[in-house]
């Protein structure tokens, strides 16, 4: 299915709230808030508070991580019988770490259109205002609360020579920065917390001179980690091994080329053809 545009049918519109202060709202957020017939909301207690600042009544319906496939049907049969639908997180982006997605795809995928606003983010604040390099970039999100895995996610992306973004908790930053340090080594971090808030601040430094900082830290944190300087030395490997690597990692094999002919310093046609001839005698 090809959507190039959108049509004059019902719609669902993401719309972000803001992140601590409530002056980070945009007005079109607002005026779309007024306009929908119905909210679906991660917390309607904490969105009931933020229309009511702004003097907006309207129909709300729970929508979290443990109901969104029960309600998906409802919201698509909201839809056909014409009525507008927003749908909000508690703070920030929705599907941004935050429930959305789930009736976002099962909109799209009943031919309905998804119109998301632009808003406010936690990651993009923190990450402008790291001092790290800000292109390109991953925004990681949450890790695994589970220790073993945690530690697994980061050695997949150990060697990332590129600026990461995390989302922690208050309960579990010191455990992760640990496990960052054994990990990644003692790279340079930025750690933002309370973003917009009365206690917003931002911390610099290795990761190792920051550890001892966040055990007097609290509120909801947003970690941006240097990527991998280390140079790395490819010549072990063949053109098709060099390439996989970058595969395996999700990338699509034209920007898998693209970098392997960067970090072997040779014309991308060069990387090109080798790659599949090698690839043509598997």
């Amino acid at each position: 299915m090809i959507q190039r545009s959108y049509d004059d049918r019902a719609s669902l519109y993401l719309i972000p709230t803001p992140i601590g202060n409530l002056d980070d709202i945009t007005i079109r957020a607002l005026n779309t808030l007024k306009m929908v017939d119905v909210i679906l909301c991660e917390d309607t207690r904490d969105t009931g508070i933020l229309l009511k600042n702004y003097n907006i009544s309207k129909r709300l319906i729970s929508c979290h991580e443990f109901n969104e496939n029960k309600i998906i049907d409802e919201v698509v049969e909201m839809l056909r019988k014409g009525l507008n639908i927003g749908l909000v997180t508690d703070q920030g982006t929705p599907i941004i770490s935050d429930p959305g997605y789930i009736i976002s795809n099962g909109v799209i995928s009943a031919g309905f259109n998804v119109i998301s606003l632009p808003g406010a983010t936690a990651f993009v604040p923190a990450l402008t205002m790291s001092g790290l390099e800000p292109s390109p970039f991953l925004f990681y999100g949450f890790l695994s609360s589970k220790n073993s895995k945690q530690i697994s996610e980061l050695k997949s992306l150990k060697d990332y020579k590129f600026t990461m973004i995390f989302y922690e908790s208050v309960h579990r930053i010191l455990n992760t920065l640990n496990n960052m340090l054994e990990v990644f080594g003692d790279r340079e971090i930025a750690i933002a917390r309370e973003l917009s808030k009365i206690y917003e601040e931002i911390v610099r430094d290795k990761i190792s001179n920051v550890i001892p900082l966040v055990l007097k830290m609290k509120g909801e944190f947003v970690i941006v980690v240097s990527g991998n300087k280390e140079k790395v030395d490819y010549s072990n490997l063949d053109i098709l091994e060099h390439v996989k690597i970058y595969l395996d990692d999700g990338i699509n094999e034209k920007d898998a080329i693209k970098i392997v002919a960067k970090e072997r310093n040779v014309a991308k046609s060069v990387v090109y053809k080798e790659y599949h001839d090698r690839k043509g005698l598997k």
